[in-house]
């Protein structure tokens, strides 16, 4: 955010009558008490969650009056940021600040704490506690409002069984259903009994349900096997976006194609339309130049398969959007993960959509085991490209896969990533990085060590690498392990 923004929030939260369940005011002169805070960070998180709000806000700086009084909390830069990973430590699924901006209003400094709502099913805990508000009170969260969180994921998880199409006849069904294709993806032997068999079949596999006497499309059935999306008024706008643009901004676009199949039947199409129109590279090898595709096939697939399965259907006015720019892809799917970024690697599957997920590694469209986005960073390891980037924005996902770059072109956020991301993939594969190993991912020269050195002491700094054994003091044999987040 810049001064500005920064400045109308906390402007717009002054003008206030009063603290209410998602906004705290603290003065906090010089420290605070850091339970205290992260009781505050609990119930803000789940006030937030109840209310369907953004985020909640808790500022130092400001009195009860509300009167901006300035604060020395922690006035060291870094050891502001850390409280970061000093909430993430002890909060439910390492949740934590959004943002901590600081800012100067009429000469005195203030602190915004920017507080992300609680996962959808898991209310926001510190150190095992549930917190809340009462009004402008801190107290435990009441039972009531932790099972109203709780159930925002059973809602979640309902969508694949509710109803996309109702009261259909038999031959409405097969109109809607691209039922040829799925007897094809499921290699279900030929029909010996015609429509009715059809529908046994889709009734077997969820797709449809029988109910008063009349034939259900199950959302399930919709999403994956719809022959037009459009003609399911809840998921009419729920088709993949594909834009390609000429340059690196979003002033360009070129080319674009919206898919209105359902995901199962049209998503080898998408994929080839996609592959077809890629930008490539030439290497040149000891006795050919050889043209490949700019970015690993299998990375984009995966990243796309990963979005549309865990994608959030509840959200609405936003659909999935795969963006081709001159210099990256941006995959951007709606609805935040359920898990930190920083876990995607080597983390079990999570998905909100689980049947969705099933049916679409049954088809080996995509991994369940939770080795796509190791599969991703692979490839892109193999390739020497940038690190790709994992954004959890306030109500979407966001996956980056970035275009071949020296790595003096990288910033130091570039350098970053791509060592934790290698330390994290070394340790899914029972290893530890060594400077050695991180050499050979960029391809630094062996003469240039010191560069993976400052790269890698950068990463310990960050709080994400750690030295797989402090005791050991030789740099030269030392390894190193991802701190999990």
């Amino acid at each position: 955010m810049t001064s500005y923004d920064l400045t109308e929030i906390l402007r717009k939260l002054l003008c206030l009558p009063a603290e209410s369940e998602l906004v705290e005011f603290k003065e906090a002169k010089t420290t605070f008490d850091s339970d205290k805070l992260g009781e505050y960070f609990s119930a803000l998180s789940n006030e937030a969650n109840l209310k369907s709000a953004q985020e909640a806000w808790l500022v130092f700086g400001v009195n009860n009056a509300q009167e901006v009084v300035g604060t020395a909390f922690r006035a060291d830069p870094v050891k502001l940021q850390s409280l970061t990973k000093e909430i993430a430590d002890h909060c439910t699924n390492r949740l934590t600040f959004r943002g901590i901006h600081e800012l100067t209003h009429e000469g005195k400094r203030v602190i915004l704490f920017e507080i992300p709502p609680a996962t959808a099913g898991y209310p926001t805990a510190w150190k095992g506690h549930h917190y809340g508000r009462d009004g402008e009170s801190l107290g435990p969260l009441n039972t009531d409002e932790r099972h109203r969180i709780e159930g925002k994921f059973q809602q979640q998880l309902s969508f694949e069984r509710g109803i996309a199409y109702s009261n259909a006849s038999t031959s409405h069904v097969l109109a809607l259903l691209d039922w040829e294709k799925y007897f094809h993806l499921f290699k279900y032997p030929a029909i010996t009994d015609g429509a009715q068999e059809i529908i046994s079949r889709l009734v077997k596999d969820k797709a449809v349900i029988r109910a008063n006497g009349s034939l259900q499309i199950t959302n399930l059935g919709a999403v994956l096997f719809a022959r037009d999306l459009r003609q399911f008024e809840q998921l009419a706008y729920k088709g993949m976006r594909i834009i390609l643009y000429e340059g690196t901004g979003r002033t360009g676009g070129k080319r674009e194609t919206k898919g209105q199949m359902g995901y199962a039947i049209g998503f080898e199409k998408a994929i080839d339309w996609l592959n077809e129109r890629l930008p490539s590279v030439e290497e040149i090898h000891s006795v050919r130049r050889e043209t490949v595709p700019m970015y690993p096939l299998r990375a984009v697939r995966e990243l796309i398969a990963n979005a549309l399965i865990h994608q959030d259907f509840t959200v609405s006015g936003s659909t999935l959007m795969v963006e081709v720019f001159d210099n990256r892809i941006e995959i951007t799917n709606p609805g935040t993960p359920l898990i930190n970024v920083l876990e995607f690697i080597n983390h079990i599957s999570v998905s909100r959509n689980e049947a969705i997920a099933a049916t679409m590694q049954l088809f080996d469209f995509c991994e369940l085991r939770g080795s796509g986005i190791d599969r991703v960073v692979e490839e892109c390891e193999k390739h020497q490209l940038p690190a790709p980037d994992f954004i959890r924005g306030d109500n979407y996902t966001q996956a980056i896969l970035y275009a071949p770059r020296p790595l003096r072109e990288m910033d130091r956020r570039d350098k970053i990533r791509a060592c934790y991301q290698h330390a994290c993939l070394k340790h899914a594969n029972g290893q530890q990085m060594t400077n050695q190993s991180f050499r050979e991912r960029m391809g630094i020269a062996e003469k240039n060590y010191s560069i993976a050195s400052r790269i890698i002491a950068d990463t310990i700094e960050e709080g994400l690498i750690r030295p797989y054994d402090p005791e050991n003091k030789s740099k030269k044999h030392a390894k190193y392990t991802p701190v999990f987040h």
